[in-house]
């Protein structure tokens, strides 16, 4: 618990906003309130905070407000400014009490913010039509507020790291091209067994012991190590696909995730039973001239190729930098522990995630692969939404430390960055993040990055082969037949969350 001792008034610069071209030197000092404030713990991440006026304060405030209307006032009987003091106190009271409240208590926790370390995520729970000025003694108002967990930053320079490296191959490469141009291809049939990258054309009925939670007609499914649906996680797919033809069936397990629509499957692991209709294979696209211009905005085929190891080598540094930020992470949090409460990380879950996928997006990866690392964060979105907010912390802490910055210049810089890797114009893109609410995340996010940047600069690294990545693919189909549970929804109820 945090307890201050009664304040002294005392003189204090002004602080200006952004957007004031003052000079600070000529500002007229601010008068502090004279105030006691009482800050205790009450759950994680989450402070009782009572603020005790003085009295001297607040009729100071009253007379003020007073002598200016007396001296503007016009009552009837009276000549302007002449009426008595108690006339238009009687007339004016209710106003006057509502305006030296809004006051006061604007005045506080402005003094409140300056004076003690708490850091807001969310509105405080205060309600100011309630509250009420006495006629006689302190004026005394109480609120809860959801804070910023409190942890100290251990050294972070000289940290040693493991880094993941792989020069790609041509045939590493090869692959990533035909992958790119499978967007562009026909699915035509295939005779003989389904390999790695074909599709099937299934009939899918999903089962849970014995009851049928949801069927599938005629749904296409591309055959990747991983498979996900939009309210469950296929692992091993191609394991039980490969080497399948058309007439026989297959079982494969799917774990739901929290996006089931029935609160009884999430969590659950079930049976697809897998009849297969056709398999099918991808006719690459003809490169021609034209196509190569107009669907790979290239000048060449060998632009598009160096382009193609571009993207590779954006795909290694983002996971390099996931590896590292976990490193990282658990070095800073293992000297002290500290829980973040289960509402706060619902209402940021839909932010949390949001940061990821735009990290991805600049990392070159396409929208399905995005689609599907989505779905595996949401499997378990609680948790992955945790380690998420407390690296935000960890980074953003760093970021005030050392004193790191974002303008509006690096935000266009990056908007044009995500406009180049999806193809979309630098208009487009930043309408639909403010559409989302996300152009706040995305500088929080570059601030991030460039806190991350410190540490790396300063790190002795050892370099490891990176692990092998298992192919990945997503579907827009339901393993049940339920409406989809939207994980990543804050409470109806919840106050919007700051600065996270």
């Amino acid at each position: 618990m945090e307890m201050t001792t009664e304040t002294t008034p005392t003189e204090e610069p002004h602080v200006h906003g952004p957007d004031c071209d003052h000079d600070h030197d000529h500002e007229e000092p601010k008068e502090k309130i004279d105030q006691l404030v009482i800050i205790t713990d009450v759950g994680p991440c989450r402070k009782h905070i009572k603020v005790t006026i003085q009295r001297k304060d607040v009729d100071a405030k009253f007379d003020e407000k007073y002598k200016e209307l007396v001296g503007d006032s016009q009552i009837p009987g009276f000549r302007p400014g002449k009426a008595p003091r108690k006339i238009v106190v009687r007339k004016f009271q209710k106003d006057v009490h509502d305006q030296v409240k809004a006051q006061l208590l604007f005045a506080s926790l402005e003094q409140l913010a300056d004076d003690h370390d708490v850091a807001p995520l969310s509105p405080p729970n205060l309600n100011p039509s309630a509250l009420v000025i006495p006629e006689k003694g302190e004026f005394v108002y109480e609120f809860e507020v959801e804070v910023r967990p409190s942890f100290d930053l251990p050294d972070y320079r000289g940290l040693k790291i493991k880094r993941p490296v792989k020069v790609y191959s041509d045939d590493e490469v090869s692959k990533e091209e035909k992958r790119i141009l499978s967007n562009f291809g026909q699915l035509v049939p295939k005779e003989g067994a389904a390999e790695a990258g074909d599709f099937v054309t299934v009939d899918m009925t999903t089962k849970l012991g014995d009851e049928v939670i949801g069927t599938l007609k005629e749904s296409t499914l591309r055959i990747d190590e991983t498979v996900t649906f939009k309210d469950g996680i296929a692992p091993k797919f191609a394991d039980k696909v490969v080497g399948a033809k058309s007439g026989e069936s297959r079982t494969i397990d799917i774990q739901m995730t929290q996006a089931a629509g029935a609160e009884r499957l999430r969590g659950q692991t079930v049976q697809a039973i897998l009849e297969i209709k056709e398999v099918k294979t991808v006719k690459l696209p003809d490169l021609t001239e034209e196509f190569i211009a107009e669907k790979l905005k290239s000048t060449s085929l060998e632009q598009f190729r160096e382009k193609v190891r571009v993207t590779l080598e954006r795909r290694l540094e983002y996971r390099q930098r996931q590896s590292a930020r976990e490193q990282i992470l658990t070095f800073i949090t293992s000297a002290s522990t500290w829980d973040l409460p289960h509402d706060l990380l619902q209402r940021q879950a839909r932010k949390a995630l949001g940061r990821r996928v735009m990290e991805m997006r600049e990392a070159g990866m396409g929208e399905e692969e995005i689609n599907a690392r989505r779905r595996l964060l949401e499997r378990d979105v609680l948790n992955s939404t945790a380690a998420s907010l407390k690296e935000h912390f960890v980074l953003q802490k760093l970021a005030e430390v050392e004193k790191i910055e974002v303008d509006d210049d690096e935000i266009n810089d990056e908007i044009d960055d995500i406009a180049e890797q999806t193809g979309e114009s630098p208009r487009k893109v930043r309408a639909q993040l403010e559409r989302e609410d996300m152009v706040d995340t995305l500088a929080a996010q570059i601030i991030e990055r460039k806190a991350l940047d410190l540490i790396l600069e300063h790190a002795q690294y050892e370099d490891v082969p990176l692990d092998a990545e298992s192919g990945l693919g997503s579907v827009e189909a339901q393993a049940a037949s339920d409406q989809i549970n939207d994980s990543t929804a804050a409470p109806a109820d919840a106050p919007p969350a700051e600065g996270v």
